[in-house]
Parts: C-alpha cells; structure tokens; sequence
C-alpha cells in the first residue's frame, strides 16, 4: 500500500492526525473517508483492513483519530459526538483542497452514526455506509454502567471502555441525548448500505432494523453473519469493505482504469495530467506503462523498455517450450531474465562517442527438467530463434500517420 501521513487541523484549531491509503497501481477514482469506532483509532485493526480493501478496489481512504484519541491533538474529555461530526467535516475539507472532494463515508459503530451527520452537510458525497451502527447515540450511554450517576452527580468520572480508563463530562451525556439519528436519515436521501451482524452484544440487530426503516431508498442491508462488533476476524472486516466498494460501483461514478480501445495490436493513451502514467491496451488486455518517481512517473508500471524487455523474455520461453514438446524433452519449467542497457560497440574506433553505443539485451535462461547439457545447449541456439529476438536484430521500420 501507498500510504502517506497527513495532519490536518479541525474547526477548533486542534490538529488531527490521518493515514491516507492510495493504490499502489493507479491513481485513485475516488476518494473516501474511514470513520472509526467509539475510542478506537485510525490504527485499529478492522479500520485498516476495511480501509485497505477499498484501496485495492481503487479508492484512496482517509482513516484519521478523533479529537484526543490516537495520535491526535486535544482532550477526549472534552469531546463529544458533535466534535465527531466536525472532525469528519474537517477531514471532507482537507480532502477536497488537497486532494479531491470525497464522494464515499464509512463509520463503524458510533463512528456510523457520525457519518449519517456528516454526510448530510457534506455536498460532495455520494453514498454512505455504516457498520455496526447504533440508531441511536444515546445507546453509547449503556457502556459506562454505573459511573453515569456519578459523572452527572461529579460533572465527570473515568470509565473503563475496551480495558482502558477515559474520562467522561456531562457534556458528552446531554450531547448524544440530543442527537437524532433516525430523523437525520430520513431527510439524507443518500443511498446508504447498512452492514450489521446478528450476533452483535454491543449494539444488537434492532438497531439496524430502525436504520433501515428510517433511511429513504435506495437502501441496503448485509447481514455479517457470525461478525463480532468490532471485527476482530480479518476476513469478516476485508469482506465488508470489498462489498462496500462493490456497493458504492452502483452510485458513484468511477472513471475506468483504462478505457482505450484500438482496432491495432497495441495502443497507448496519456492525457496531460498523468505524468508518464500511460494507458495502454494489447488485443483485449489493458494494463500501465509508466516511468520511476525518480524520471518524474507514479511508478504505476513498467517503462517502455521494461515492456520492450517483458516482450523478448515471454517470447523466449515459448519458444523453448514449444521446441522441448516437439522434442519430447522433459522442461518442467523455464526461466528468461533480461536486461536492457546501452554498451559500446565491439572494437569501438572511439568509445567516448556516444554513437558508439548499442541497444544491448542481456538473456540469462535458467532450466528446470531432466535435460542433458548437449540439450540445454540446444535450448540456447533455439532461444535466438523466437520471433521477437529475429525482430530485434532484422532491420526494421517503423511508419506514422496521423489519425483523423
């Protein structure tokens, strides 16, 4: 994964800190934002393998501490779930003058709920899911027992959530006691997938069922069958977050990875805003070609010559392995490595002239079989005959015209 760390500050003035995961292969098609469970951070194991699951589906996810969790500025103490929805609103901001505007929320747990807030003042977004969301803030109340007469009675008192102490204000009680999470819904008109397990003991499956009922179509619902709250189990987390991005297909628009089409063996494709980062297409495979971040590129692909390179080495063993068939020799495997640089000519008159110089390809093949050396020897003459090696070394042309 591509994964840069960023700070941004929120509308208190308190800097918060973030993880934005890119693609490794190409630039992002949009942008999401990951909002994480009550006192978890952007560390916690289900947020990275949701966060990175949408990654891989071509989505660059930031996944950032609330105010005073994790790695951020500021006091937990003095949070709320307001703060929550502000520091998602800060974090939408951020994206979308350095970045580009995210169009995809995801908040796990009470982390849903804020979404829901947030996406209803966040123009630019799209869709929304939550995962293990509860339908009402209020529901948080239950997890600090029987210290909530005392942080009323005290105006604060420190409780044990996921075997560590936080310190909790009044403040934070009469915030989520006005919050509406339902009403909200039904105004977003957002789509919106609602993700839930069955067995969740923290926030239980009614919870889901008034999410649902609340939201205004297109809505969906997944069952994580067997999940606990927090996703412990990777695959439970990697499964919601490939669905989500599945999910999301259907309401966001996502440029193609590559949508150049050609009547020709191969074509290329690169607009002024990629770098080197070149589109290309053979026959009916699309894949990059692309230059190293030191020449300039996104490194998203080879270089041309790694191409030029890529086509000498495929052709070479199947040409060896096509001669060993004929033959019937046993060749279990055959490797062809090969390199590309530029060597002065043999017996150069003036090897400091760079007109001296020639494309050379270095070949190494490496066997695996039962094969005698009179045959591997045979197998090298044979790897001079593939057709790309033939090409390389017959006098060529190459043609241009333009298209209209």
């Amino acid at each position: 994964m591509n994964i840069e760390k960023i700070r941004f500050n929120n509308a208190n003035g308190y800097e918060l800190s973030g993880r934005l995961e890119l693609p490794v292969d190409r630039l992002p098609h949009n942008y999401a934002i990951f909002a994480h469970c009550f006192t978890c951070s952007k560390n916690f194991s289900a947020t990275k393998n949701i966060s990175r699951a949408l990654t891989t589906a071509g989505y660059g996810v930031l996944r950032f501490d609330f105010t005073g969790l994790g790695d951020s500025d500021g006091d937990f103490a003095d949070t709320n779930f307001s703060g929550n929805v502000e520091d998602l609103l800060a974090a939408v901001d951020y994206l979308d003058a350095n970045y580009k505007a995210p169009t995809l929320l995801i908040g796990h747990s009470l982390g849903g709920a804020a979404v829901i807030f947030a996406s209803a003042k966040a123009n630019s977004i799209k869709a929304v899911a939550t995962i293990g969301a509860p339908s009402d803030t209020k529901h948080v109340r239950h997890l600090f027992g029987d210290q909530i007469d005392a942080i009323i009675e005290n105006g604060e008192a420190t409780v044990q959530l996921s075997g560590r102490p936080f310190k909790i204000k009044e403040q934070f009680l009469r915030n989520i006691n006005e919050q509406q999470v339902t009403k909200t819904l039904k105004n977003l008109r957002k789509p919106i997938l609602i993700a839930h397990s069955p067995q969740d003991t923290t926030v239980g499956i009614n919870h889901a069922e008034k999410l649902y009922h609340a939201a205004i179509h297109p809505k969906s619902f997944v069952s994580l069958d067997g999940a606990d709250h927090l996703l412990m189990n990777k695959e439970d987390a990697i499964y919601i977050g490939e669905l989500i991005a599945s999910w999301a297909s259907r309401y966001i628009k996502q440029s193609e990875k590559n949508n150049l089409r050609t009547k020709s063996n191969v074509a290329a494709g690169l607009n002024n805003k990629s770098n080197f980062t070149t589109q290309m297409v053979a026959g009916r495979h699309h894949f990059t070609a692309d230059e190293p971040e030191s020449f300039g590129g996104n490194d998203f692909g080879p270089t041309p010559y790694d191409l030029l390179s890529s086509g000498l080495a495929a052709c070479t063993v199947m040409t060896i392995q096509m001669y060993a068939r004929r033959k019937e020799w046993n060749i279990e495997n055959v490797e062809c490595h090969v390199n590309y640089n530029k060597q002065h000519a043999v017996d150069c008159k003036n090897c400091e002239d760079k007109i001296s110089k020639i494309d050379t390809f270095t070949r190494e093949i490496r066997f695996t079989g039962n094969l005698t050396d009179k045959q591997m020897q045979r197998m090298l003459q044979i790897a001079d005959k593939c057709p790309v090696h033939k090409t390389l070394h017959s006098e060529t042309q190459v043609i241009t015209k333009l298209i209209n």
